[in-house]
């Protein structure tokens, strides 16, 4: 029996109840669960399809995962492409079941017209061209985020959608308080500091909010283990930015952090929140206080 199939019976393609809510979400990223929560409260049975993942680049959902959300009249993707199974999903549930979020929130390019970048060099792994998936690290992004969601079950649950738009409201006032901390703590860095220097392309929707600069030290992937040339070229450009930290990625092997270190002096950061997460907030808590932290000094 195919993939698709086995994740058809499985699903029994919208058999099943909502248990008391109205309506029943699955969600492939685990942030969007927590805006889809916080959206829709008691109204929504929210189902997690990605729980238990540590990489979500790397994440393959199968009929077990997609069993847990039988009887889901929607589902939620990041999108942007980070999704690499999103043409299966769409064929097994259908394509109008599927949300994806970050469709319609403003798109960056990787090291095309942006200037985020600080280059170093025309290795294989420095990135030009190519959709940038990683919005989630924008907080403007999230208050956009919010009214998509928001409408689209308002959509599919009329007799909510005054609930879910006072959600979205609220969520969205969250958002702006959020992105007002986060300025004032960011501005505490030199600017002569503010390149952040991260395992992998995650934080180019960070760093443009901020007015930054990004370095991935492993371009796209975080887990490619850079040649010894890669390495003398990033630790060039760590020197010529007078980078202070780099910051790897909680679930990441620090291995290439700990030798540009070694080869340049600069301290390694504490790990930052790149691709998962369980709060939104939360998320950006962590990441914004552990770059101050280590820049601000």
């Amino acid at each position: 029996m195919s993939f698709l199939m086995r994740c058809a019976v499985v699903l029994g393609l919208g058999l099943g109840s909502l248990q008391g809510a109205n309506l029943k979400v699955g969600v492939f990223h685990p942030l969007l669960v927590d805006l889809a929560k916080q959206l829709g409260g008691d109204s929504v049975e929210v189902v997690n399809l990605a729980q238990g993942t540590s990489d979500l680049h790397r994440f393959q959902p199968g009929p077990k995962e997609l069993g847990r959300a039988r009887g889901a009249q929607l589902y939620m993707v990041a999108g942007k492409g980070f999704e690499s199974y999103l043409g299966k999903i769409q064929s097994i549930v259908g394509k109008d079941r599927v949300l994806e979020v970050g469709r319609k929130i403003p798109s960056l390019t990787y090291g095309k017209g942006n200037n985020l970048h600080a280059c170093c060099g025309g290795h294989s792994a420095h990135i030009h061209g190519g959709l940038d998936p990683h919005w989630w690290h924008s907080i403007d992004a999230w208050r956009r985020a919010a009214t998509i969601v928001a409408d689209e079950f308002s959509k599919r649950d009329s007799a909510n959608k005054k609930i879910y738009e006072a959600n979205a409201k609220a969520f969205r006032g969250r958002m702006d308080a959020l992105n007002s901390w986060a300025k004032g703590q960011m501005k505490r860095v030199p600017k002569n500091r503010r390149t952040l220097a991260t395992a992998h392309a995650a934080f180019g929707y960070l760093c443009k909010d901020f007015g930054w600069k990004m370095l991935p030290v492993q371009g796209m992937n975080r887990e490619a283990s850079p040649s010894p040339k890669w390495l003398g070229e990033m630790a060039a450009v760590i020197k010529k930015e007078q980078i202070v930290a780099v910051f790897p990625e909680k679930t990441h092997n620090p291995k290439v952090f700990q030798s540009l270190a070694k080869e340049t002096g600069v301290k390694v950061g504490k790990p930052l929140i790149a691709d998962g997460g369980s709060s939104i907030e939360g998320m950006f808590q962590h990441n914004v206080s552990v770059i101050v932290s280590a820049l601000a000094q």
